[in-house]
């Protein structure tokens, strides 16, 4: 098992996960670790807790793939700690730029979804165009306003978690309409990379509890959906990942701005077609330069799984 090629996978992952319109999900599809994944998270059951409090240490590790997780897991949370400061500093001095990377990025994967399918169908036509629906609704979703409650700090880690496992579904845009993602990716995140445990710990610590029992939950129910209905779960996976693009769509105006303690937050977005002129053209070279990062991630992900 190569842990450096799932390091770099996860951390991979992490980057997506930063990102509001980005799945880490689709990044573990494409990679090729994803059924591993769901099936290592489904592993933490009632037959692990006994194995755990028999301290029979060995039998736990292999059986809930201990090594590969914690190589993912590391590069994921390597990743948010160190991308967070400069996806800040990318979205606050060029957003159209950043968000062209990650258009271009997506734009590349929906071919490499789709074709996981084995066999196209008039059902798995329909299943495609309702995953597609339910993401063009998240896309033109009203945010709701920054919440710092205990219950929904948990609430926001459940959700998020859940939707950053769905390929094509992005857990930072579900934040992002929850209210809190600048609370929880930007300024907690940031404020824990700096020491600062007293202000970053209080709002981290809810959500990641939230974020486990989703997990755990939620991987058990996709591991069977996967079982019983592949084609069709990779079906509705297409669909989100196509209409994530509405979701990272580079050129987007301010709708609706409220001021919250002397800070702006934007409720809602406006989206425009761009003018012809340089700054499109950069956008556009970006875009395929994202793709062709794309393809080459899929590369990876196509020789066997470790």
């Amino acid at each position: 098992m190569n842990l450096l090629g799932v390091f770099f996978k996860g951390f991979a992952m992490g980057a997506a996960n930063v990102v509001p319109g980005v799945s880490g999900g689709t990044v573990a599809f494409i990679t090729g670790i994803y059924e591993r994944l769901i099936n290592a998270l489904k592993s933490f059951d009632l037959k692990a807790v006994k194995l755990l409090l028999s301290w029979k240490v060995k039998e736990f590790i292999d059986y809930i793939d201990f090594w590969f997780l914690a190589s993912l897991g590391a590069g994921v949370l390597c990743s948010v700690l160190t991308l967070a400061k400069l996806l800040e500093i990318g979205f606050e001095k060029y957003p159209i730029y950043v968000a062209a990377l990650f258009f271009g990025l997506i734009l590349a994967s929906i071919p490499s979804v789709g074709k996981m399918v084995k066999q196209w169908s008039p059902s798995r036509f329909v299943s495609l165009v309702i995953g597609l629906a339910i993401a063009l609704s998240m896309a033109f979703a009203p945010a709701a306003s920054e919440n710092t409650n205990l219950f929904y700090l948990m609430l926001c880690g459940v959700v998020a978690m859940c939707s950053m496992i769905i390929p094509g579904v992005s857990g930072s845009f579900v934040l992002l309409l929850l209210g809190n993602y600048q609370l929880i990716m930007i300024s907690s995140v940031n404020k824990l990379r700096e020491g600062n445990l007293g202000e970053s710990l209080p709002i981290l610590i809810p959500v990641g509890v939230g974020a486990v029992v989703g997990l755990i939950v939620l991987s058990h129910f996709l591991s069977w959906l996967f079982k019983r209905y592949h084609d069709n779960a990779v079906a509705v996976i297409t669909g989100f990942v196509a209409g994530s693009l509405a979701i990272i769509w580079p050129w987007k105006s301010e709708a609706e701005v409220i001021f919250k303690n002397g800070e702006k937050k934007v409720l809602s977005y406006e989206s425009y077609f761009p003018q012809f002129d340089s700054s499109l053209a950069v956008a556009v070279v970006i875009m395929i330069a994202g793709a062709a990062l794309m393809l080459g991630v899929e590369k990876l992900g196509s020789k066997k799984p470790e």
